[in-house]
């Protein structure tokens, strides 16, 4: 894939529903209930607009959605964001969608002041190169809730200074 095919773009749509519901299918890094929680942010921000808190940026080639993150300020804070989600399709995997799509995150989420922003992911040995992605990408670990997620699933938390 050539990056230079790939459009970003800010604005939701009806077909993003499908379209996430694809790419984090197609990841095989999310359980069932999982992407029913990605199908709720895009459809919360498709009946709320902007007021939802739910923000997106998605990376379109040839026409079909590749990728996509999910990101908000977080409640009670004054420059932190979240990043609910980054996920690229399978098929564009390792082709730089995920770095590209979490920069602009990033920038997008500077030009509105936003300082920090923090991400959490599992400790299972699945999401080891979700947890390099983040590292190797400039974000800190910020901290580890023990047995979060469940037995032996603690949750990792990231931050990244802007």
């Amino acid at each position: 894939m050539d990056l230079k095919k790939v459009i970003y773009r800010e604005d939701v749509k009806k077909e993003d529903i499908k379209n996430i519901k694809d790419i984090t299918t197609s990841s095989g890094y999310f359980y069932d209930e999982e992407i029913e929680i990605a199908i709720e942010l895009v459809e919360e921000r498709l009946a709320k607009g902007i007021k939802s808190g739910y923000y997106f940026l998605f990376a379109d080639v040839d026409g079909k959605t590749a990728g996509y993150s999910c990101y908000g300020p977080i409640a009670c804070t004054k420059h932190s964001y979240d990043l609910f989600w980054i996920a690229v399709s399978d098929e564009c995997r390792g082709q730089k969608v995920g770095t590209e799509l979490l920069k602009l995150t990033e920038d997008k989420i500077k030009e509105v002041g936003g300082k920090r922003i923090y991400v959490e992911t599992s400790s299972i040995p699945k999401y080891e190169s979700t947890r390099s992605f983040y590292t190797n990408r400039g974000y800190i670990e910020e901290a580890i809730i023990k047995d979060f997620y469940g037995d032996d699933d603690s949750k990792f938390i990231y931050v990244k200074v802007l």
